[in-house]
This record gives structure tokens, sequence and C-alpha cells, in this order.
């Protein structure tokens, strides 16, 4: 059996999903989480192999960052996004962090029978056997979602290989704040080229910035956000 976890914070619509569910052989669910403290509870206590996942969830964390943090702990467990956020740019990211599929509300039976027993019959064929032909594994694969997989480009200006030392150097900060001057002094590269590689980073949630006043000029600190940090390896 392949065990469920539904993660929706909609009565009605967690409802709808376990009914569905209860339908479709081969699966067993687990539980019903309605927010994500609760859905993170669940992971630790019970070994969880699907999540459905709501985008939009009360409280601060969004099931994308859920969805990140799984990627970042490492759970085996895999993702089918269930939600009303149709925007490309939410859907390229979910792709990227490996989600197995992506249903957009509201959606027939039949799409949600069919995310479900496409990914059993692929889950089944893994665990079968230790190798696999390549025809056969050009049947279970998603060719859309592969090609939408494919890393993001930079900005012009910045290169990959700066980006990726910038990080590393970002990383030996932990959970510590620190500034562009921080940076500049043990690399061999210009405040100007930091601050524009820590811009990008900001922009994609990599850093959190906030802006530090005291004696003289205020100055820009930055935080490595260990959630969201799975982002800069679609630019690496």
């Amino acid at each position: 059996m392949i065990n469920v976890l539904i993660v929706e914070d909609d009565p009605m619509v967690a409802n709808f999903n376990q009914t569905y569910l209860q339908d479709i052989e081969g699966f067993e669910l687990m539980g019903v989480s309605c927010s994500i403290k609760n859905a993170k509870d669940m992971l630790k206590r019970f070994k969880i192999d699907l999540i459905l996942l709501d985008v939009f969830m009360p409280g601060e964390q969004t099931g994308m960052d859920l969805l990140e943090e799984i990627r970042l702990e490492q759970y085996e467990a895999d993702v089918i996004l269930i939600t009303a956020a149709a925007e490309v740019e939410n859907i390229q990211t979910a792709l990227r962090l490996g989600v197995v599929d992506y249903l957009i509300k509201p959606f027939e039976f039949e799409r949600f029978k069919n995310a479900l027993t496409s990914y059993r019959h692929t889950k089944q064929s893994l665990q079968q056997q230790e190798t696999i032909g390549q025809d056969e594994l050009d049947l279970l694969l998603n060719k859309k979602m592969h090609q939408a997989n494919e890393g993001e480009s930079l900005p012009k200006g910045l290169t990959s290989s700066t980006l990726s030392a910038i990080y590393e150097e970002i990383r030996g900060f932990a959970e510590e704040s620190f500034s562009t001057d921080d940076l500049a002094e043990n690399m061999s590269i210009s405040r100007v080229s930091i601050r524009k590689y820590l811009k990008f980073l900001t922009d994609i949630g990599v850093v959190d910035e906030s802006l530090i006043y005291g004696i003289g000029r205020p100055v820009y600190q930055y935080k490595l956000n260990k959630f969201k940090c799975a982002r800069i390896k679609n630019y690496l």
C-alpha cells in the first residue's frame, strides 16, 4: 500500500480528496493535516510515501515552503500539488522541486485518478527491478515535466561559477548575519559584484535582507534562508 497524507486547510476540499482517494486501489490515507505544522508532525511520526499538498495554507509557511523543506531534509516522500495556484512561476518552481504532478482546482475525478494511478504504476515499476532499459524508462517519465525541470538562466552579467563561490562562502556563516564587507574580506571579488549577487539571491529568496541602523550610515545585513536555499540549484 502507498501511504498518503493530505495537506489541505479547506475541510470540504479535504473531504473530496479523501473520498476520491478511497475509490482508487493501492492507497491508504494516513491522515489529513490542516496546517503546515501538523503536516511536519505527521511526517516525523509516520512513513509517508505521497503527499497531496495545497499551496495556500494558514500561517506564515505555504505549501511551497513545506515542499522545499521536504527536499532540504531529504524526506523520502513524493508530492502531488493540488491547488488553485495557477501562476506559471509557481508551477515551474514546483516542477523543479520534483513534484510528480500538479492539479489545478477545480478538477474532475478522472484527472485526480489519472495522477494517482500513474504515480502508482511508476512507483511499482521502479520497485520491482534494480535496473531499467531506456525504452521502459521513457514510458515512465513525463517528457514535458522533465523539460520544465531544466535550469533557469541567470541575469545578464552573473555567472554560475561566481554564484556558486559566493553561495559557498555564505553557507559558512550558517545562521549568522553577514554584510557585503564580510564576504569581500574572504573573497577576491569586488564589493560591487558581491552586491549584485546578493541582490539576486535576495530576489529568489535564498537570503533575507535587513537594514541595520547604528552609528554612521545604515548597513545591509543578510542571512541565509535555510528553507529556501534549495532554489539556488536551478541556477548552478
